[in-house]
């Protein structure tokens, strides 16, 4: 039997949107209808590429309330801040939907959408892109053979990198808590979502310390000015907008992200006026930022197992999380690219290559996340089978709801427990 073309519709057409959207046409399996997005240039763009008519080219997610639905699922990606109400709303209308993380920023929020989704029935998923990797299904299968034993300890490191910290959670979008929310949230929320992805448990206690320990005035160097095009220590900065911005000119790919945020104009008078004029120009030492930029996570799981999450700005910026399992029979090393596996009953090792697509970045599709999820969502919605997604919105609200208790851990300087969820009406 032929799978059906599924009709998709885009709200927020911002640099994730764009991608999932244009990865999801590219596939064959889906047709792009429509898209709801305030910012004037981002709409026009979109819709010339998709090439929408008028009717289904809209300002505003509520225009799509006010008519019969007008595709098979939706793509929520606004900002983190705006998700509640267009999710809720559209589920309602009967939409599947695949939704960007984190879903909200608060878990009353988050409940709100969990409620909507289990009430419409339809196919729901979050954009947790770290499960989705070649990588992951390759962890995955030797846990699930038996390759480990139990697994009882697993050390993960998020390397957020020192350019893609300043571009999102200094200079961007990300950097304001009250704007968007704690960079746990907003950042690593599908590293702790991966992380009991691969234990296979519940999460019983969390513990968590970081701050915000370099991008402050006080750590400003001398003869820095507010602006990058006015500071006589630019060319020796590491921060450098200028060194960052204008190096994505001509790889039409870096021009998409980072650039795409800074500017539309991809040239170099383009560029110096968006670092003039713009937030991405601002010295890094003097933003209105005040979201971490290192941070451990401590979780001991119900059946006992233990693990902990660095996420930290100062790394290099490849993207690739690097990560060791610890099990009762052996133990793996991985960073993206390669697995190493041990074996304790024999001594031997073995090195596993790991097909990584174009990077384990946003620009790189995340190492096959986005491509996978977008397969998988895919997938679901024309066979009517939530479990090709592989997770729901039960999983994906005990995730949040365990970065939710770090975050209080980390401000209280206490072990927080953490409660099964309940997805009862009220709960």
């Amino acid at each position: 039997m032929t799978e059906s073309v599924v009709s998709v519709a885009v709200v927020g057409a911002g640099h994730r949107g764009t991608m999932y959207a244009r990865v999801a046409a590219e596939t064959g399996r889906a047709r792009v209808v429509a898209v709801a997005e305030p910012d004037d240039g981002r709409r026009e763009r979109f819709a010339a590429e998709f090439g929408l008519p008028a009717e289904r080219i809209h300002r505003d997610w509520t225009e799509l309330l006010d008519r019969p639905r007008v595709a098979d699922a939706v793509i929520v990606a606004t900002q983190d801040q705006l998700h509640e109400a267009p999710a809720v709303a559209l589920l309602g209308q009967g939409y599947d939907m695949l939704l960007e993380k984190p879903m909200a920023p608060t878990e009353e929020a988050a409940r709100r959408i969990v409620r909507a989704a289990v009430a419409g029935g339809g196919i729901f998923g979050v954009c947790h892109v770290l499960r989705y990797t070649p990588y992951t299904a390759m962890v995955r299968e030797l846990i699930r053979d038996g390759a480990l034993g139990d697994v009882v300890n697993v050390q993960h490191l998020e390397p957020v990198g020192w350019w893609h910290h300043a571009h999102s959670y200094v200079r961007g979008h990300w950097r304001s808590e009250t704007g968007s929310g704690p960079m746990l949230l907003t950042k690593s929320c599908h590293d702790v979502d991966w992380i009991m992805h691969m234990v296979g448990d519940d999460v019983a206690r969390v513990s968590s310390f970081g701050g915000l320990h370099h991008f402050r005035p006080d750590r400003q160097p001398d003869g820095a000015a507010d602006r990058c095009l006015d500071c006589a220590v630019e060319g020796s900065c590491p921060y450098s907008a200028k060194r960052l911005y204008l190096g994505c000119l001509g790889d039409p790919r870096r021009e998409r992200w980072p650039l795409g945020p800074v500017t539309s104009d991809a040239t170099e008078a383009g560029v110096l006026h968006a670092l003039r004029t713009g937030p991405y120009g601002r010295c890094a030492y003097l933003c209105d930022n005040d979201v971490v930029d290192h941070q451990v996570v401590n979780f001991e799981f119900a059946g006992g197992a233990t693990a902990s999450l660095t996420m930290v700005a100062f790394s290099p910026s490849d993207g690739y999380r690097r990560t060791r399992i610890f099990g009762s029979h052996g133990s793996l090393e991985g960073d993206g690219r390669t697995l190493t596996v041990t074996d304790f009953r024999d001594g031997s090792q073995r090195v596993i290559p790991v097909p990584s697509g174009d990077g384990g970045t946003a620009a790189g599709g995340h190492g096959g996340g986005d491509a996978g999820l977008i397969d998988a969502f895919l997938t679901a919605v024309a066979t009517r089978d939530q479990s090709a997604l592989g997770s729901g919105a039960a999983a994906s609200l005990d995730s949040h709801r365990v970065v939710w208790a770090a975050e209080r851990a980390r401000r209280t300087g206490t072990v927080v427990s953490v409660s099964p969820t309940a997805l009862a009406p009220g709960g």
